[in-house]
Formats: C-alpha cells, sequence, structure tokens
C-alpha cells in the first residue's frame, strides 16, 4: 500500500516575495482515496523563533472538506492564491526570526495527520551586523 503524500508546489520557484505580491501554487494528495480523509487545511501563516514568547499569525486559511456526502477528490491539484501584507517581514536575527510558510495540514478519517510547511521569504530585510567592542 502506498504512503499517502501530501503535494505542495509554489508558483515562484525563487520563494522570495514582497509586499503585495501574489503567493500562488498548488496542492494536492497522493496514495489516499477520497474516502481517506476527512479535510485539507491550507495556511499561509508566519511565527517567531529564537528567545522569549514565540508568536503565529495565519494570513490565509481555507479547509477542504466534503459536503453533504459529496467526495472529494483530493488526488486532484486544488490551486490557491493571496496577496501578501506588508508586514512583518522575514527576519533572521540572533534573537528572534520571523518565518513565513505555506501549511498543508491533512486529517484522516482514522485519526493519523499529516503535515507539509513550505517555507518562504517576505521582505528583504538586512541581515544585523555584528558589533565589536
Amino acid at each position: 500500500m502506498t504512503q499517502p503524500r501530501i503535494i505542495l508546489v509554489l508558483e515562484d520557484h525563487s520563494r522570495i516575495y514582497g509586499s503585495g505580491d501574489a503567493l500562488a501554487g498548488r496542492w494536492n494528495l497522493e496514495g489516499v482515496s477520497a474516502t481517506d480523509v476527512r479535510a485539507v487545511e491550507l495556511s499561509v501563516l508566519w511565527f517567531t523563533e529564537g528567545k522569549g514568547d514565540e508568536d503565529m499569525s495565519v494570513h490565509f486559511f481555507e479547509r477542504v472538506e466534503p459536503q453533504n456526502g459529496q467526495c472529494v477528490d483530493f488526488r486532484q491539484p486544488r490551486p490557491f492564491s493571496t496577496m501578501l501584507p506588508n508586514s512583518p517581514l522575514s527576519y533572521r536575527g540572533e534573537i528572534v526570526k520571523i518565518c513565513w510558510c505555506v501549511r498543508v495540514r491533512v486529517f484522516m478519517v482514522r485519526g493519523k495527520e499529516l503535515i507539509l510547511e513550505v517555507p518562504f521569504q517576505l521582505g528583504t530585510v538586512p541581515q544585523p551586523q555584528k558589533v565589536l567592542v
């Protein structure tokens, strides 16, 4: 039996976007039947890593699930698109990092979850310079 797998492709292969740019792509599943999946969620989000409290915010969210007994063929590519905000910009500092990603989360009928994250960069913030004392 084939293992379930998430396919997530961003249209811009450089994965570097500016504020107000369109982020677009498509996702689909392999190795599943329509009856294996309860729902799939796609999110475009940012989160922080580093010292202190970690924050997260969802910019775009879409949930796909069967409605009124209708099956959904999750094997077929499903496009998505959103306009990116002005902030927060991606940042890779010594103390804190701001990371953006597209996340696909699959809820299987038998309770198992699959998650795939594809990182991307929003904006170009210069790297912090070390101060010599």
